[in-house]
């Protein structure tokens, strides 16, 4: 079992979608009907549409893009109070707004953990949970759990900071991830998470079209968004990615041709050269 870092917004969204499926959240329920007074600086009309396709607007606790190193960036609190996604309100507090909700696409981890937290108060049930009850066990993914990084089993990786010297990440990211990164997973689990949801096994087929719905052009990238997954320009192919100190990723799958590409690493650069390689291969 390896970390997936922000390969995780996938497993996020489609449990969101499996809740919009019975009711328990709408596409267009505001983030503001189930906060109340916390967070209060995100805007009244942000959306779960909104969180889900990065178009929110709403400040980020970990703007990737302001850092050159991924390594360098320190949490706000102590990780080991990271075990819940009620304990990230501090973390999430404090971000002023940056766009006007809808307006355009920004990548934000922030707003995949407030999601968590929407599916949590919504349904009565805790986040890490939900993305077991209602993705991994209908996907047959019996490798797939968010783990406490300060007690991992025999069977996980721990994550490592460079391809040199043993120093760990444990000291770097929430001790267990929540709705923005942080599940453990396999390549074999991610290649049943794939196939399951294009079967429709875990949210409809008719949620799946809503997912790989264009929502964006990302700016400079020759790719696009939908609803927790990106989206090629040029074929049918769908992929998840995450990059963490410790931790790199990408898992792409084609549905016309039933193919699946999968690396993880539990260094931060690991997973990129082979990647590369089997995608031109791929192609």
């Amino acid at each position: 079992m390896f970390a997936l870092a922000s390969g995780s917004k996938v497993m996020t969204a489609t449990a969101i979608m499996s809740l919009v499926e019975t009711g328990t959240l709408g596409l267009a329920t505001t983030a503001r009907s189930l906060l109340g007074k916390d967070l209060p600086l995100i805007a009244d009309g942000v959306t779960v549409e909104h969180l889900l396709a990065h178009r929110s607007g709403i400040g980020d606790y970990l703007d990737e893009e302001a850092l050159d190193d991924i390594r360098d960036y320190v949490m706000p609190v102590p990780v080991h109070e990271l075990a819940t996604t009620e304990q990230y309100l501090p973390v999430l507090d404090g971000h002023p707004t940056v766009f006007a909700a809808g307006d355009r696409f920004a990548y934000n981890n922030g707003g995949y953990v407030v999601l968590a937290l929407l599916a949590e108060r919504a349904s009565g049930v805790g986040f890490h949970e939900l993305v077991q009850a209602l993705v991994c066990e209908p996907a047959g993914m019996a490798s797939t759990a968010f783990l406490r990084s300060d007690e991992l089993p025999g069977h996980a990786a721990r994550g490592y900071l460079s391809a040199d010297g043993l120093r760990t990440n444990v000291f770097h990211l929430p001790v267990r991830g929540s709705g923005d990164g942080g599940i453990y997973s396999t390549a074999a689990d991610l290649s049943a998470f794939w196939a399951a949801l294009f079967a429709g096994d875990i949210v409809s087929q008719q949620s799946v079209s809503v997912m790989v719905g264009v929502r964006s052009e990302c700016p400079g990238e020759s790719m696009r968004f939908g609803l927790g997954l990106y989206l090629s320009g040029a074929h049918d192919a769908v992929w998840l990615d995450g990059h963490d100190a410790g931790v790199s990723m990408i898992s792409l799958h084609r549905p016309s041709t039933s193919t699946t590409c999968t690396v993880i690493s539990n260094w931060s650069e690991g997973a990129w050269p082979i990647f590369e390689l089997l995608d031109r291969t791929l192609e």
